[in-house]
């Protein structure tokens, strides 16, 4: 059974998903709504002004406000498929989310081989601990390549070091 710290990274990361979902639908909303108020209500007199858009004719005006609504609603749909890519690549191990692809990094210090209950930090900024009794006894490696890849069934990461045969079954802490 997973432990309460993993479950409750699990639940931050899902509800700061649903924060970004929520955040990105709420701005392409607006960019959107018909109620948006056009780009010369939006300005003071002096930036009316300073930019020229007092001077243009109703039809540029209307041009204006048609090009910037498209604009907004390019750039709204950029940023929430980056903040999409972007929780998900941060979250990948993590129970519940992020793909499925195999995860490579170096272990951010020395490894001194497999025990159960021992905790790898990547220099990606990730830490997963050893959850099997799996062993890889007198090793000594600084900063080796390492490969965790989830299982095909289920929702089990098996962590690897390059140049062994030995994996460790190992869950995401952080």
């Amino acid at each position: 059974m997973p432990s309460a710290q993993p479950r409750s990274a699990t639940l931050r990361v899902l509800r700061a998903a649903v924060a970004c979902a929520l955040l990105g639908a709420a701005l392409a909303a607006s960019a959107q709504s018909p109620d948006s108020p056009p780009i010369e209500q939006q300005m003071s007199a002096a930036e009316r002004a300073a930019t020229g858009v007092d001077t243009l004719s109703p039809a540029q005006l209307a041009a204006l406000n048609a090009w910037l609504n498209r604009k907004l609603d390019v750039e709204t749909a950029k940023a929430a498929e980056v903040a999409k890519a972007t929780v998900i690549e941060e979250n990948r191990g993590l129970e519940l989310f992020g793909s499925s692809e195999p995860i490579v990094s170096r272990i951010a210090g020395e490894f001194r081989g497999f025990g159960n209950g021992r905790t790898y930090t990547l220099e990606n900024g990730q830490v997963w601990t050893q959850v099997d009794s799996a062993t890889l006894a007198g090793v000594r490696k600084s900063n080796p390549t390492v490969s965790i890849k989830p299982s095909v069934i289920g929702k089990t990461w098996y962590l690897s070091i390059e140049g062994y045969n030995t994996r460790a079954r190992v869950q995401r802490v952080k």
